[in-house]
């Protein structure tokens, strides 16, 4: 499945048999070249305190908190498979979140977003960036740039990724361009893909969170991700954060199939 183009390999693992532990196997089903490929793998468990746990794999096999479109996906799926009703709770690492299927759309409601840092600068070699960052359910760096198309997103998006101020776990690096007073565009870097990729919804969440609270958009904002798909996010600013965060937008089937573990 994809939502804006993040693209995800999904398991009924209700009997608990998938062998999550097997990092090497993992990242070889994630290879776009010798495996299916995807930006992630997505389990569907049973959970003790929501309708179904939902555990996420980067592509090279670790785990991570949560991902937002790939939690719109498992949404979706979890619905089909009469595994959750139309309105769901998710079991994720990054705590409970609620979501609505309709169709191939989907409303998730996010995690309370944490650990704001806003209007700081970040030192790469003798370039100063300024930044805002934010938890969305991961963390992601916000850079705001009116030349959005000629940013070299591997390079820089490394460099933040890595650097010494988000270290031991790193960060997401987001590049936003504002369009208008409730619109963007972003391109991300992504932490555990480590590479730009098509979409990523915490990111784009995080980008419309930043761009919020630094006063260049309000709510709702429509965000245009790399892929050209646009997803909506819909939130209520505080006055140390934001709550009722809402992102939106297809979850689509691509193809369905079987794999063998050799």
């Amino acid at each position: 499945m994809h939502g804006a183009g993040n693209d995800f390999v999904l398991v009924d693992d209700l009997a608990c048999k998938f062998p999550s532990g097997d990092k090497e196997w993992m990242a070889s089903i994630s290879s776009r070249r010798t495996g299916i490929g995807c930006e992630g793998i997505i389990l569907i468990q049973k959970s003790a305190k929501a309708d179904f746990k939902m555990r996420f794999f980067n592509p090279d096999g670790g785990e991570a908190d949560m991902c937002g479109n790939g939690a719109r996906c498992v949404a979706r799926l979890a619905h089909e498979l009469g595994v959750a009703p139309q309105a769901m709770s998710i079991d994720t690492r990054a705590g409970l979140l609620k979501a609505e299927v309709g169709g191939d759309m989907v409303r998730l409601h996010m995690t309370v977003p944490k650990d704001w840092r806003m209007n700081k600068v970040l030192l790469l070699g003798k370039k100063k960036l300024k930044y805002g960052f934010v938890n969305s359910g991961v963390p992601h760096v916000v850079v705001e740039t009116g030349k959005l198309d000629e940013v070299d997103v591997a390079t820089t998006g490394a460099a933040i990724r890595y650097h010494a101020d988000f270290a031991p776990a790193g960060t997401n690096a987001n590049f936003i361009s504002v369009t208008g007073p409730r619109s963007l565009r972003v391109r991300t870097y992504e932490r555990g893909v480590e590479a730009e990729t098509l979409a990523c919804g915490t990111g784009i969440v995080a980008s419309a969170l930043v761009a919020g609270r630094q006063g260049l958009v309000t709510s709702p904002v429509a965000v245009t991700a790399a892929s050209g798909d646009v997803l909506e996010v819909d939130f209520e600013l505080t006055g140390g954060g934001a709550r009722n965060v809402i992102l939106c937008g297809s979850a689509v089937h691509v193809f369905q199939g079987t794999i063998d573990r050799r």
